[in-house]
C-alpha cells in the first residue's frame, strides 16, 4: 500500500495497492538516476533559533545545499540532481512547528492509491487463493491504552505532504529504551524512481482520543499528537527497496520495509519507549506462511471510505503471494484498508509465543480487499542491526 498523500497519491512507493500504501509525487517513474533526497523542510521563518548540527550543515554543503535557502523554501526543490538518493545521503534536519495539528490533518486529503493489475503474482512461485476480504474495525480509543507502539508517519514528497503508518519496536542496543521505528520502505524512499523523502517525523498515538477529521479542526497540537513529534534523525531501507521498488511496489515489494532511529521535536529527555511505555519484539524467524495462525495489522488508512485521522486494525490467517519465482515469499490476509495503512505492523505470535512483528502493510489491490506484507528475513535484519548498532 502507499503512503497517502494529500494531493494526488501518485509517486507513493509500493504501498497499499500492489498500488504502494504510500503516496509520493505522480505515477509517472521520473528515471532512475535521481540523486538522493535530503530530508528537511521548513516555511519561512519556521527555524528561527534552531540549530542546526554542523555534521548536518557540511553534508548539505557537500550536496551543493545552501542552507539558509533551504529553510526558506528551496527543499521543496525536487529536480533530480537535488533529490538525494544513495542508502548513506540521508539528510533530515529537526524543522520545529513544521507539522502544525492542520499540516498533519491536510496531509491525508484526496489520497489516490495507485491502480494494479488484479493478475499480478498469478502463477509466479507460490500464490494462494485471494483472501475474502475482511473488513477493518477501528482500534479501540484511547490508543495508547490499547495499540500504544503505533502510530503516523509523516513527510514530503514532490507533489505534496503524506502519511503513512508504523510502530515502535524494541532496540537490542539500548534494551527499555528504544528510539527504532518500524515502517515501510516506500514511506521513506521513493525507489529506483527518487530518493529520500523530506521532513520525515513519527506521531505515536496520534489523534488517541479517535476523533474523525471535522472533530480534530482546530484541535491543539497536545491533543493530535499527546506524546509529542518525533523527526527520524536516521532511516535505512533495504538495497533492493532502493533499486527496483516501485509505485506499485515493483520487485522491490517483498523488501519493502524500514528502520527509523528518532528524536524528540523539543530537546532530549526519556526515549520513545519510554515516553510511549510499549515497543514490539522483531521477529525475523517467524514459521512459514501456511503456519502462522492470524496476523494482526493495525494502521491509519486515509483513503475512502476512511479519513486519515483514526486507527484501524484487521486479523486474518494469512496465504502466500509470490511476485516473482525467484522472490522471497509475502505474506497476504484479507482487510479492506486504504492508502495511508502503509507500513503498519503485523502482529503475530513470535517464536516465544508473545506479540511480535512480523512484517508490515506494504502492497494492496486498488479496490481495498487484502494487504500484503514482506516476510521479514536476513535483508531485514540486517537493516534492523545496522540502525540499532549505529546508535549504540
Amino acid at each position: 500500500m502507499r503512503p497517502n498523500r494529500p494531493v494526488t497519491a501518485a509517486l507513493c512507493a509500493a504501498a497499499l495497492a500492489l498500488t504502494a500504501a504510500a503516496c509520493g509525487p505522480g505515477d509517472d517513474e521520473a528515471g532512475g538516476d535521481a540523486k538522493p533526497t535530503v530530508a528537511a523542510s521548513l516555511p519561512s521563518g519556521a527555524t528561527d533559533g534552531i540549530k542546526i548540527p554542523d555534521d548536518i550543515k557540511e553534508k548539505l554543503k557537500q550536496h551543493g545545499i545552501d542552507m539558509e535557502k533551504w529553510k526558506g523554501g528551496a527543499w521543496k526543490n525536487w529536480k533530480r540532481e537535488d533529490w538525494l538518493r544513495e542508502a548513506g545521503d540521508y539528510i533530515n534536519p529537526i524543522i520545529e512547528g513544521l507539522w502544525d495539528p492542520d499540516r498533519m490533518r491536510d496531509a491525508d486529503k484526496t489520497p489516490q492509491p495507485p491502480a494494479v493489475d488484479p493478475d499480478a503474482g498469478k502463477d509466479q512461485g507460490v500464490t494462494d487463493p485471494t483472501p475474502a476480504p475482511v473488513s477493518a474495525k477501528q482500534a479501540s480509543a484511547p490508543y495508547h491504552a490499547n495499540v500504544p507502539a503505533s502510530g503516523k508517519v509523516f513527510f514530503d514528497g514532490p507533489e505534496g505532504s503524506m502519511v503513512c503508518s508504523a510502530t515502535v519496536v524494541k532496540d537490542p542496543a539500548h534494551p527499555g529504551k528504544s528510539n527504532l521505528v518500524w515502517t515501510a520502505g516506500h514511506c521513506v524512499h521513493a525507489g529506483k524512481a527518487g530518493g529520500w523523502y523530506r521532513n520525515i517525523a513519527f506521531v505515536p498515538s496520534y489523534n488517541n482520543a479517535g476523533k474523525t477529521a471535522p472533530e480534530l479542526k482546530g484541535a491543539p497540537r497536545d491533543q493530535v499528537a499527546p506524546y509529542g513529534v518525533w523527526w527520524s534523525d536516521w532511516a535505512q531501507t533495504s538495497d533492493q527497496w532502493i533499486a527496483t521498488g516501485g509505485p506499485t511496489g515493483g520487485a522491490g515489494a517483498p523488501y519493502d520495509f524500514a528502520v527509523l532511529h528518532v528524536t524528540p521535536e523539543k530537546g532530549a529527555g526519556k526515549s520513545l519507549e519510554e515516553t510511549v511505555g510499549s515497543a514490539l519484539p522483531v521477529e525475523f524467524a517467524a514459521p512459514a506462511v501456511q503456519k502462522v495462525a492470524s496476523i494482526t495489522a493495525t494502521g491509519y488508512p486515509a483513503a475512502a471510505p476512511f479519513d486519515g485521522q483514526r486507527a484501524f486494525q484487521c486479523t486474518d490467517k494469512p496465504g502466500r503471494l509470490s511476485l516473482t519465482a525467484a522472490a522471497p515469499v509475502m505474506y497476504r490476509i484479507g482487510c479492506t484498508m486504504t492508502g495511508g495503512s502503509s507500513g503498519g505492523g503485523w502482529i503475530a505470535a513470535g517464536a516465544d509465543g508473545k506479540p511480535a512483528l512480523v512484517s508490515n502493510t506494504s502492497i494492496g489491490p486498488a479496490k481495498a480487499g487484502w494487504l500484503a506484507g514482506p516476510r521479514l528475513g536476513p535483508e531485514a535484519k540486517g537493516v534492523y542491526t545496522a540502525v540499532s548498532n549505529k546508535f549504540k
